[in-house]
């Protein structure tokens, strides 16, 4: 086995890998949100159409999806604030577990609110 395939198959990685696919599935959101915001400044009439045409079970799956990834994102950024400013313990690759489970219990909380 590789060194390259042992570093690929550290949580770590897969924190990182996670935190970077998290916040680029975000910016590709944002052009969206923007045309959102934009339709509300249009009138009232054309933001009822758009949050109407929101009602699809497509896009209902879609925004738990989204905050499936802003919690993702979130919890992957407080982790590199943590590896950045406190000092590294072995017991903190834990914290990499709670992590995602945080991200994926944000998550399944939104879905299960609608």
């Amino acid at each position: 086995m590789n060194n390259d395939y042992r570093a690929r198959n550290h949580p770590a990685w897969w924190a990182f890998l996670m935190h970077r696919l998290s916040g680029l599935a975000l910016s590709l959101f944002l052009p969206f949100h923007f045309w959102a915001l934009g339709n509300a400044l249009q009138g009232e009439a054309r933001m009822d159409a758009l949050l109407k045409w929101t009602e699809q079970p497509l896009l209902k799956f879609a925004e738990i999806m989204l905050v499936l990834l802003l919690a993702a994102h979130l919890t992957g950024g407080l982790r590199l604030l943590a590896l950045e400013f406190l000092p590294w313990r072995g017991w903190q690759k834990s914290l990499l577990a709670w992590a995602a489970g945080a991200a994926f219990a944000v998550g399944l909380a939104f879905a299960l609110a609608l």
